[in-house]
């Protein structure tokens, strides 16, 4: 049968796209009227309103899906954002819409979802000192669910270092197939701060706690070159590209002179960051990469942060900013995906994004064995 999901902080629906067909999306919420025109463009849109989620009450909620979805906004729960962290259900951040969010599942408490997952920056295992991966786990455990998290790094789907968090919580009630829990964390998505994180977790939070057996990714993710754009693209100026790479430290220059030194065509990834200069103050260098993987792809809010693209071919260095189809299909985005025409957007788009893969990757060996497993053992308990 097809499932029924809402999808909060839904963006243009990249967790639709990776749960696939199997699964209807009953309600769908962004705040972001640009995010929204996407997410229609793609998706139809009917079930989605574009609003504030805090604005929401559970009465605008249809029916009771299997999956609630929520990749709640990162910003204050990373270095880039400061690490306000998610603040309080009283006084939120931005990161902090996670609470008007939980307050629409504790509502509906006995009716809602089975299944919750969120989805987060590495950032939420330790941004205010672990303090917010806490309060997070705290209200889950309180209100009855047992969860676990992982933190999966999409490299091992597509080409792009990404690494997030993910609380996948189910509710009271809910059967486990045994295979699915492991006794002690397992050697896939289980980075050494989220140990510690369960580790700092108070004994009645723990107990609520579980380590998920997620499989390794069995698939071999496709090279950077091989999404690379060939035509009609718009190519920096000679002065452009040089001014990026006098901003190299040697160690980077010495990582363009080894790819000229193959005399292959060699593709690579820049982004601009502000360093110590190493006198008190801070200087631009511009860092490249040639190991295979684009950076994460990030929001717009500044020219440091849209990615660079850089193609070597013996003594011919060319560098173009990384276009926006190349940025969706770094997300696992099919070229199908229908974009927004303006390049802030789209990248904006891409950048907020969750890598579809990585959430097939889930629905497939987690959220999907939990619910059928479930819905069998309710139909035996029914049947006797």
């Amino acid at each position: 049968p097809v499932r029924q999901f809402y999808e909060f902080f839904a963006g243009g629906g990249m967790a639709r796209a990776g749960l696939g067909a199997g699964w209807a999306c009953a309600f769908a919420n962004d705040f972001d009227p640009r995010k929204a025109a996407a997410y229609r463009a793609n998706w139809g849109g009917e079930e989605l309103v574009c609003a504030d989620v805090s604005s929401l009450t559970s009465d605008d909620l249809p029916g009771r899906p299997d999956l609630a979805w929520a990749s709640f906004p990162c910003q204050d729960l990373s270095l880039a954002g400061g690490n306000r962290g998610l603040g309080t259900a009283g006084a939120p951040t931005r990161s902090g819409t996670f609470w008007p969010f939980w307050t629409l599942m504790e509502a509906l408490r006995g009716s809602g979802p089975r299944l919750v997952v969120l989805e987060n920056v590495y950032g939420a295992i330790t941004s205010k000192g672990g303090a917010d991966f806490t309060a997070i786990a705290t209200v889950l455990a309180e209100a009855g669910y047992r969860f676990g998290a992982l933190g999966i790094d999409a490299k091992a789907f597509v080409p792009q270092s990404r690494p997030r968090l993910f609380i996948l919580a189910v509710t009271e009630g809910v059967a486990l197939p045994s295979g699915l829990v492991a006794d002690e964390a397992p050697p896939h998505w289980v980075p050494d701060p989220l140990v510690a994180a369960y580790d700092r977790l108070p004994p009645t939070v723990r107990a609520a706690a579980m380590w998920w057996n997620l499989p390794a990714a069995t698939v071999t993710p496709p090279a950077l070159a091989a999404l690379i754009e060939t035509e009609n693209v718009a190519w920096h100026d000679a002065s452009k590209t040089d001014h990026l790479l006098s901003l190299m430290t040697p160690l980077h220059r010495a990582k363009i002179a080894s790819a000229q030194a193959t005399g292959q065509r060699e593709v690579g990834t820049v982004y601009r960051r502000t360093r110590a200069d190493g006198r008190g103050g801070k200087v631009q260098r511009a860092e490249v990469r040639f190991d295979g993987l684009a950076g994460c792809l990030r929001t717009p809010s500044g020219g440091s942060s849209r990615q660079t693209l850089i193609v070597v071919e013996g003594p011919v260095v060319r560098t173009r900013l990384l276009t926006t189809r190349e940025a969706a299909r770094l997300m696992g985005l099919p070229d199908s995906y229908i974009l927004p025409a303006r390049y802030n957007d789209a990248y904006h788009l891409a950048g907020d994004g969750v890598v579809v893969p990585v959430v097939a990757h889930l629905a497939r060996h987690l959220i999907e064995p939990i619910l059928d497993f479930d819905d069998l053992s309710r139909a035996g308990r029914a049947a006797a």
